[in-house]
């Protein structure tokens, strides 16, 4: 009789009789699932916490509860069962972004920046002068002719490339010490620098991104009011040079007026597909081939960018 009450009140308290604990939503349940025996999980709380319930302490099952004595023969037979991932772990990329001027590239980064701090955004250094709002370490690293070309004689830059007249390229020692750090690293360069960092590391990820259509491109340079008009037209040029250059990048990513947010959503999941790629997972990180010894990199990415800074300073 006592055995017959405790399975009818089971069975009323909690619909999943079969489990080991009670996963019931209401209190009278659960204070009769203790009753008979059931161990309860606690809920959270709006506040953080755990609610005041009658049972064992226990968080809910994502999956069906294993039966310990299957267990204890399933390891009898096949020993101490390995608790390491099964996926082979994720290595850190190098991710190029380029495109033409006036598409948006800055946009799409400091977006990117705001979803995605477990990225490392290298920092450019340029010999042009600063524009009204940039900021010095954050936009560029803005340098003279002389020391950027001191730079270039003692092997400091992955890659240079002069634009529009004046030089730009990428700080070796920060893609160094973010790789060394396992962290994924981010590089905005032009499309010439683009081609020399895809040749000196093959498994980078590369993205184009562009404009709508040439209209749009140029209505945005026009906009921006930063060149004369002479210059004005040497970036439309070199803008219709570089929108050949789509079919030596792995991905392009149009960044329609008003539609950036979609824009850096697709940036940011071709970034999440390459690092989910077996192939990648199960290869070794292909280091620089470069012609000149790599400066010893950080052993922190943080170390990275306070060391160019001083560098840039002490210019």
């Amino acid at each position: 009789m006592q055995q017959t009450l405790r399975a009818i009140r089971r069975a009323a308290c909690c619909p999943h009789t079969a489990e080991s604990l009670c996963l019931s939503t209401s209190r009278t349940g659960r204070m009769l699932c203790a009753a008979v025996g059931k161990p309860t999980w606690r809920l959270p709380t709006t506040k953080g916490g755990f609610s005041t319930v009658v049972g064992t302490d226990v968080k809910p099952p994502t999956q069906p509860l294993p039966d310990p004595e299957v267990m204890k023969r399933v390891t009898s037979v096949l020993g101490p069962l390995d608790t390491k991932p099964l996926a082979p772990a994720s290595r850190p990329v190098v991710i190029v972004i380029s495109g033409p001027s006036g598409v948006g590239k800055d946009a799409v980064l400091t977006r990117l920046k705001e979803q995605r701090e477990d990225l490392y955004f290298v920092v450019t250094a340029t010999s042009r002068p600063k524009r009204a709002g940039e900021v010095e370490g954050r936009d560029y690293f803005f340098v003279s002719r002389e020391r950027f070309e001191g730079w270039m004689a003692e092997g400091m830059l992955l890659e240079h490339a002069l634009v529009y007249g004046e030089y730009k390229g990428i700080p070796r020692q920060q893609v160094d010490a973010a790789l060394a750090a396992g962290t994924d690293v981010v590089l905005r360069i032009d499309v010439q620098g683009a081609a020399t960092v895809k040749r000196l590391m093959p498994d980078c990820i590369s993205i184009f991104v562009t404009a709508d259509s040439e209209d749009v491109l140029v209505k945005r340079l026009v906009a921006r009011k930063t060149e004369p008009l002479d210059k004005l037209l040497v970036r439309v040029q070199t803008a219709r040079q570089e929108n050949e250059h789509i079919a030596a990048f792995d991905y392009v990513v149009v960044n329609r007026d008003g539609e950036l947010d979609e824009c850096v959503r697709q940036v940011s999941g071709i970034i999440e597909a390459e690092k989910a790629k077996v192939t990648r997972r199960l290869q070794l990180r292909q280091e620089p081939l470069q012609p000149q010894e790599p400066a010893a990199a950080a052993t922190a990415t943080a170390a990275a960018q306070p060391v160019v800074a001083a560098t840039v300073a002490a210019s």
